[in-house]
């Protein structure tokens, strides 16, 4: 049985956490619920939505000073899978090329097409290179045009060296709003992908206005065959059936945890897969090249609006590269792989892996909420 000990951060219930349960019952659907030592609450009174509840003026303090209802104990949402990812009619962002170590990685997978084989030479090849160049250089400095001109020189220049330590930060749509799995959920890859890997990244949660009000954990499932073959494929590499997950609730900004700690936090992942092998990894915040609140700022402004707010991914430095199926073949997901991803002030994420073919199916959208909403007398 899964134990709420397993995915709580580091000091337990000192933190605000908020997230999404689904209750059956004469209205089945998800009530947003507060995490407490004595259980999960409603706070449906109090926000019907994760969108309203990010816009509230104060949200963590909303949260403390509403009692709600309660409907379970944390062990019981977790054994019956009634844990949904933290967030509703936000939309789904994510910021790509964030991390040196993973933007070399992008580069290598363009040039080999989407070959993993093809992968390992040239990961040798250019990783000193790009180290060389590339390495501590602030996005859009002086330092960062000298260093995109000495690439141009040796051919070397790259798409994802453009978002990487160009002036524009890479932001695309990683899913539907509502289509993000949870806690103990599949996580789907699409059928025809030969080489893949799990993106453990820290996710915050923006109100419609822009203000960061709080952070979650987040897998960014990525195709790297998709993308290397085309960065025109990136939709079809990121977005499927369950292929974005985020939990196992949201972290609400208070005195106990605030910007400053997504700024020093270490994620951790492991995969361990039914063949055996296994891997792991970290993403160490304090080497991202962006601030988060200046891909925030890339996000949302004058030229683009979020009335129900956004989740925005913050990228990842860990590209999983070991040989898992021969030499010269990396490191790509099988079916029933565990990915585990962890962070000290968040908890801990899990999924199971299977092709998004098999995974179940996303069927409650917008229009499911809102009937649902409605006939609880709360739209």
């Amino acid at each position: 049985m899964v134990e709420a000990a397993n995915i709580l951060p580091i000091d337990g219930h000192a933190g605000t956490m908020v997230g999404r349960l689904w209750v059956e019952g004469t209205a089945p659907g998800p009530r947003t619920v507060a995490i407490r030592e004595e259980g999960v609450f409603d706070l449906s009174a109090l926000a019907p939505t994760m969108s309203d509840l990010c816009d509230l003026d104060d949200p963590a303090g909303q949260v403390h000073a509403h009692p709600g209802e309660r409907l379970c104990g944390l062990d019981d949402a977790l054994t019956s899978g009634a844990l949904l990812a933290p967030c509703d009619l936000q939309a789904i962002k994510a910021a790509g090329v964030t991390f040196a170590d993973s933007l070399i990685e992008r580069v290598i997978e363009e040039r080999a097409k989407g070959d993993a084989q093809a992968a390992l030479a040239l990961r040798d090849e250019l990783a000193g290179i790009f180290d060389g160049e590339i390495m501590g250089i602030e996005p859009g400095s002086p330092a960062a045009e000298e260093a995109k001109r000495l690439l141009i020189e040796k051919g070397l220049w790259s798409q994802y060296l453009e978002v990487g330590i160009g002036p524009d930060a890479e932001i695309f749509t990683k899913a539907q709003s509502l289509s993000a799995v949870g806690y103990g959920a599949t996580i789907g890859l699409h059928p025809k992908s030969e080489w893949n890997n799990p993106e453990p990244e820290i996710v915050l949660a923006v109100s419609s206005t822009g203000k960061i009000v709080g952070a979650s954990l987040g897998n960014d499932v990525n195709l790297r065959d998709f993308e290397g073959r085309s960065a025109l494929l990136l939709s079809k590499a990121k977005d499927n059936n369950a292929s974005c997950a985020i939990g196992p609730f949201i972290r609400l900004f208070d005195r106990s945890f605030g910007l400053d700690d997504v700024k020093a936090a270490e994620v951790r992942l492991v995969v361990e897969g039914e063949d055996g092998f296994a891997v792991q990894g970290a993403n160490v915040m304090a080497e991202i090249s962006r601030p988060p609140e200046s891909l925030v700022a890339a996000t949302i402004g004058p030229n683009h609006q979020y009335p129900d707010g956004f989740m925005l991914f913050l990228g990842t430095m860990f590209v999983p590269t070991e040989d898992r199926a021969g030499s010269g073949q990396g490191f790509t997901h099988r079916i029933g792989d565990v990915v585990r991803i962890f962070s000290p002030m968040l908890g801990t994420l899990e999924n199971v892996v299977d092709l998004s073919s098999a995974a179940p199916p996303w069927t409650f959208g917008t229009r499911a909420l809102m009937r649902s909403l409605a006939e609880r007398g709360l739209s």
